[in-house]
């Protein structure tokens, strides 16, 4: 049976699931709490990171030395960019990428790390897949899109930045940890998958909206994530 690590940025992102556990373990390490136990009869390590991109990329990587987990899962709130993507909505990632990084006065694009393979960071299709096929089920009155995740240490409420994202990147999100995950992810070969739920439209009203509606977006999360366990356990 595979091990699963699950991160969220903030309380809110991981308490409703780690309240769901059995037999859970905690461990503290590098100044975040691991829960380590049975989740929907599958073993799970889930942990807050706190927010932003360093937070993350340190949580992922403890995940995966310590823990040896063999899949990883992010989830949480975002931003919609893409047209038609309604608060309350859920994006999967069919890949990730770090809008903020700017090194184009040295020739390369908008979002290219300097120096390596790649700069997009394809989730798991098989994760992905499970992941829609779960919210659809689940989730019949949302909508469900497969996108880009674009992340960046900046909350994205401005409506000319949000228009730049959809122009330049095509994201479907926008959020401040997702990519930085995926990258570790993909540095390490493991296989990962982002789930969002829109709690605003990374608009100039952005920042009254996500108080207003993230506790439903994670009650979307949280129904679509037990819905993709039962489908894990038949792989």
């Amino acid at each position: 049976m595979v091990c699963v690590g699950i991160v969220g940025a903030m309380d809110k992102e991981v308490n409703c699931l780690i309240h769901e556990m059995e037999n859970v373990e905690e461990k503290t390490l590098a100044g975040m709490t691991f829960h380590r136990g049975v989740l929907w009869d599958i073993e799970t390590v889930i942990v807050k990171s706190g927010v932003g991109k360093v937070n993350i990329a340190v949580c992922t990587q403890l995940l995966i030395d310590v823990y040896e987990v063999d899949l990883l899962i992010n989830t949480g709130i975002a931003g919609g960019l893409y047209k038609g993507i309604e608060i309350g909505d859920i994006v999967i990632s069919s890949d990730a990428v770090q809008h903020d990084v700017d090194v184009t006065m040295r020739g390369f694009k908008p979002g290219e790390i300097p120096y390596m393979k790649t700069s997009v960071f394809p989730a798991d299709p098989e994760l992905a897949a499970m992941a829609m096929e779960a919210c659809q089920i689940v989730n019949p009155e949302i909508g469900c899109y497969l996108g880009r995740v674009l992340t960046g240490d900046q909350f994205i409420s401005d409506n000319q930045k949000k228009a730049d994202l959809v122009r330049i990147f095509d994201g479907y999100c926008a959020e401040m940890e997702g990519a930085a995950m995926a990258q570790v992810a993909w540095l390490n070969k493991v296989p990962f998958v982002i789930i969002r739920a829109i709690s605003d439209k990374a608009d100039n009203d952005a920042v009254v909206l996500v108080e207003e509606f993230e506790n439903k977006a994670i009650v979307h999360t949280l129904k679509l994530l037990a819905a993709m366990f039962i489908k894990m356990k038949k792989r």
